[in-house]
């Protein structure tokens, strides 16, 4: 049968609902502005139009550049563009992920951590700093995240279902085993591995190159790309398991299916930059206060407005200082208010 008018999103009235559809669009504009204004912007600055005309040299033109045409070709495809490419896929990234997991949990303050996969990857990233001859951080991060939320599934199992509050504890527990790790390499270390340990976990995107893009940007996508598929999922399970099994939906399957793409997302963005805080907290709140709680918008809106906030945020971690800040100090400052702020609203109206 076709959907009714009154049944567009559980009775909402269909010219809001409409409405909102675009929002999507109006926030991807938001970002091609927001990664613009970025690569004209840093230790050397680069006019907006000379930086459209970087661009598109490559494609329409064969002739040999000047010195400064050359410069801003540098300082574009080498230096900002791979860059800013990052910090929109790892901000859509662990906002989408955020967005899932608070889904799955029925919990608007759950964010991507919370299986353990950034005390997973630090430990793996502190492996491969201390010991790089095996393998490179960034694998060793990866290896290690999923692990700690393949521990946290498996120790929350019971008799062969999960309780979320079993899962939530055991995510608890194995962050604090592979945080007490942590520690002790960081212990062992020597001051120049201990200095490098501490800056990866604060996250940043100094070092990014053109084939960490190639590698995290298809993978990500095909993950969010999954993700929206099951978005209607996704809705019936932030409804409870009850109401989600009498819609003939098998609960345990969609929720392990989307918490390991969420996980994979998470695990691929912080063993690539390390652990930016916040994100996957902040974005879906905000992004749920312009589409409404219904995943089909929410989650792509969420990865845009992830994609937006992280530019937003490098761009102020490399021009406010004359040494570049790292990223996670920026995103925490921000974020603190804001949760204070959710808090304090939540409890006015009675949510919380």
């Amino acid at each position: 049968m076709g959907q009714s008018k009154g049944e567009t999103t559980g009775g909402e009235n269909p010219y809001v609902y409409r409405g909102r559809l675009m929002w999507p669009l109006t926030l991807l504009l938001a970002l091609a502005a927001a990664a613009a204004f970025a690569m004209s912007l840093g230790k050397y600055d680069i006019p907006p139009a000379d930086v459209l005309r970087t661009l598109l040299t490559p494609i329409f033109s064969s002739a040999d550049l000047s010195a400064a045409a050359d410069l801003n070709h540098t300082v574009v495809w080498s230096l900002r563009l791979p860059r800013i490419l990052m910090a929109m896929t790892v901000g859509a990234a662990l906002a989408a992920a955020g967005a899932v997991f608070q889904g799955c949990f029925r919990n608007p303050l759950v964010e991507p951590y919370i299986l353990g996969v950034s005390s997973g990857a630090a430990f793996g990233a502190a492996l491969g700093i201390l010991f790089p001859m095996f393998f490179s951080i960034q694998l060793f991060a990866f290896i290690f995240a999923s692990l700690a939320v393949a521990c946290t599934y498996g120790f929350g199992r019971v008799r062969g279902e999960t309780p979320m509050l079993t899962l939530i504890l055991a995510g608890v527990i194995t962050g604090s085993v592979f945080s007490a790790m942590v520690s002790i390499l960081k212990y062992l270390a020597r001051d120049a591995a201990l200095r490098e340990v501490v800056f990866w976990l604060m996250g940043g995107f100094y070092y990014t190159t053109w084939e960490d893009v190639a590698w995290l940007l298809p993978m990500v996508g095909v993950c969010l790309a999954i993700m929206g598929k099951f978005s209607w999922q996704l809705n019936v399970l932030s409804l409870g398991d009850e109401e989600a099994r009498s819609l003939g939906v098998h609960t345990e399957v969609y929720r392990l299916i989307l918490i390991v793409l969420a996980t994979l997302v998470t695990a691929a963005a912080v063993s690539t930059v390390g652990i930016i805080a916040w994100v996957g907290l902040m974005m879906p709140h905000a992004t749920r206060m312009l589409v409404g709680p219904d995943h089909r918008l929410m989650l792509p809106s969420a990865a845009v407005m992830g994609g937006i906030f992280m530019i937003v945020c490098d761009t102020l971690a490399r021009t406010m200082a004359s040494a570049e800040i790292p990223i996670g100090i920026i995103t925490s400052i921000l974020g603190a208010p804001y949760l204070f702020y959710l808090l304090r609203t939540k409890t006015q109206t009675g949510l919380v």
